[in-house]
């Protein structure tokens, strides 16, 4: 007996028929949206004054939060922060976690 399963993409915006699925992340968060050509055409149209001026990134970590004001820092900041300590004659590792004094100092300095 033979079988053909077919899976049909139903637009999530107007309900007709979708073309594709259209991946996007926003604050921390990835979404994925069934859309037809038109609308995709729209979504994109719409993001790319945005996208334009934006930084491309590598992933996207979802935000956490483990209690008070710990915070996740990217290498970017790390180092920014590990610099700025360094020139304000503040005891910083190379490696590691940045103590959160510093990085409090730091946050009222920018």
């Amino acid at each position: 007996m033979a079988k053909q399963i077919q899976e049909i993409l139903i637009d999530d915006l107007d309900g007709g028929e979708a073309n594709e699925t259209v991946s996007f992340a926003i604050d921390g968060a990835s979404y994925e949206i069934d859309l037809s050509d038109v609308n995709a055409k729209r979504l994109r149209d719409s993001l790319a004054p945005f996208v334009s001026s934006a930084r491309r990134s590598t992933a996207v970590a979802p935000r956490r939060r483990r209690g008070g004001s710990a915070r996740a820092l990217t290498r970017e900041k790390s180092a920014d922060i590990r610099a700025w300590a360094k020139s304000q004659g503040m005891n910083v590792s190379e490696r590691g976690r940045i103590a959160s004094s510093i990085v409090e100092k730091y946050e009222q300095a920018h």
